[in-house]
């Protein structure tokens, strides 16, 4: 049985994932409770989406402030919350070698490509759907996956499938790709909330669950 998961989100930009949870969480269909949301810029409309919908917010910006000095503050803020696990939702910023170690387990990200493929510093948001689509692959996805020191190369807990076709733009790749990050990250989340997922989490060599479609995303 499920229990009430305590979540911490960090986010950068718009927010619509975090907010499209919280309102699973809000209508009883997610198991999770947002104890706070982080922006590390003070004008994300993420922090506006978290706020109308009761949830509690923190601007936390990066710029001008000692990466090590950032780091202790926001475990702070989180562990004040009691938060369990950190989820980032659109988060730009790269985390300090220190917070990873001390949140290792226990912080997870959602990467709009199949990882490891276009994943890595510099792609993020929209510049990822640009890749998939120079090079046209027939198939792109998202994955869910541990964070860890090296940026999109934690062990990925969970990835889902869906096509590219002929016509697509990144803009109409991302409004078909959102809602399934959206369920893909839900399911991740419940599955730490039922315990099937340990916390904090240790790879075990399980395979990853994938959509369905080829193995990998190979043209």
């Amino acid at each position: 049985m499920a229990r009430t998961l305590t979540v911490g989100a960090l986010v950068s930009g718009e927010g619509t994932t975090v907010e499209a949870l919280a309102e699973m969480a809000a209508g009883g269909h997610l198991p999770v409770r947002f104890a706070l949301v982080v922006a590390d810029r003070p004008h994300a409309p993420a922090i506006a989406r978290a706020r109308a919908r009761g949830l509690p917010t923190l601007v936390l910006p990066t710029h001008g402030v000692e990466p090590e000095v950032w780091a202790a503050r926001l475990t702070q803020e989180l562990e004040a919350q009691d938060v369990e696990l950190v989820v980032l939702a659109g988060f730009l910023s790269i985390l300090p070698r220190s917070w990873v170690e001390r949140w290792q387990g226990r912080a997870i990200n959602l990467h709009p490509s199949l990882l490891p493929r276009y994943g890595g510093p510099g792609l993020y948001g929209r510049k990822v759907l640009e890749a998939v689509l120079a090079a046209r692959e027939r198939t792109t996805g998202a994955t869910v996956h541990l964070v860890t020191d090296e940026v999109d190369r934690g062990p990925p807990l969970a990835q889902e499938r869906i096509p590219v076709v002929p016509d697509d733009t990144p803009e109409s790749l991302r409004a078909r790709l959102h809602p399934v990050e959206v369920a893909l990250l839900a399911a991740t989340l419940r599955r730490f909330a039922e315990g099937s997922l340990p916390l904090p989490y240790a790879e075990t060599g399980t395979a990853v669950p994938r959509g369905p479609g080829e193995p990998d995303s190979r043209r």
